[in-house]
């Protein structure tokens, strides 16, 4: 395929209505400089530069969405906190509806502190629940999911699945047949609590360590008749029409009706990988929508994902920054 087919593909994204549902979270960094050690104990000292939040978990893949052209709304539960309002203000900021998103006064909104020292992420401290929803708030949660799927053109759902407790088997089957009714392609992200509840979906993409927890096994990403082996055996199990198993820097493998394909990774130099996975599953979850064949959606995917690790901290892909990136590959053309 030649590369002004791909940029057309591109291009195609800002006709899309994604729809997101998952656990949303902040992001928040704190910049600074090293310069020695601490004298209490053997540990960095960070002086402080700057500190920033950002939108993380299914907030950055709402943004992602955004970033790529399409148009996206986002299904969620925050806690009714400091956090959960500042989370919401960033969403009004880039644009991003949260009338869908519940405030819950029983909950905490899960917030990911990072210490970033000379562009090296040194520290992660994160605050969370994973607690379930009330019953309650389930209610709640599952009438918005209704009513956009009913009044709204959504071209492709997203389950962003973080275990924080937003997501159970219950919800999940309801939201898989809504999904059905409306004739919905589904595209997920997996964690480990519900990974075998996302059953006959279009795209599941768990990465190695979800495939090996989920199986009880070992597996090597350079191992590829083993990673055929397994995958085949989760596909087994859980019957989506695609799996896509993420390999860090070996790329992705990509199993679809009639046949398979190694990709390799596209990144030049890799500075953080934070978010390479939210991204990736975003335009592969706009190809689904577009009904893009696999072997394009695996390229697409993989440059997006490539374009994240070259940055630090969790951030989006434009629309742009893939077709100017696809202009220089001479894999394209």
């Amino acid at each position: 395929m030649k590369k002004e087919k791909y940029i057309e593909i591109i291009n195609r994204f800002s006709n899309l209505h994604a729809l997101v549902i998952g656990d949303v979270m902040l992001d928040a960094y704190v910049w600074g400089k090293v310069d020695r050690l601490s004298p209490e104990a053997p540990v960095p000292v960070v002086a402080v530069s700057k500190r920033e939040s950002r939108l993380g978990g299914a907030a950055n893949v709402a943004l992602n969405f955004k970033s790529l052209g399409a148009k996206v709304s986002l299904c969620s539960v925050t806690g009714d906190d400091e956090r959960g309002k500042e989370l919401h203000k960033l969403l009004f900021r880039e644009e991003i509806p949260t009338d869908h998103i519940i405030l819950d006064k029983e909950r905490i909104t899960t917030t990911k502190f990072r210490i970033i020292g000379n562009n090296t992420q040194l520290l992660r401290v994160d605050e969370e629940t994973e607690v379930p929803l009330s019953a309650a708030t389930s209610k709640r949660f599952l009438g918005k999911v209704a009513n956009i799927l009913a009044t709204e053109k959504v071209d492709v759902l997203l389950f962003q699945d973080y275990d924080k407790g937003l997501l159970n088997e219950e919800n999940i089957d309801e939201i898989l047949r809504l999904a059905a009714k409306y004739h919905i392609p589904v595209a997920v992200d997996p964690k480990k609590k519900n990974f075998f509840a996302y059953q006959r979906v279009n795209l599941f993409k768990p990465n190695l360590k979800e495939l090996s927890d989920s199986l009880n096994v070992t597996i090597d990403k350079e191992d590829r008749p083993a990673l055929k082996r397994y995958a085949q055996q989760l596909k087994e199990r859980i019957q989506p029409e695609m799996l896509l198993l993420t390999l860090s820097e070996k790329g992705i493998y990509l199993n679809y009706p009639g046949g398979e394909l190694f990709a390799p990774a596209m990144v030049r130099q890799v500075a953080d990988v934070s978010g390479a996975g939210d991204t990736l599953i975003s335009v592969a979850a706009l190809c689904l929508a577009l009904n893009v064949e696999p072997e394009s959606m695996a390229k697409i995917a993989n440059i997006a994902g490539g374009l994240v690790c070259e940055e630090i901290g969790v951030v989006p892909v434009s629309r742009e920054k893939m077709k100017h990136r696809i202009k220089q590959l001479a894999i394209y053309s």
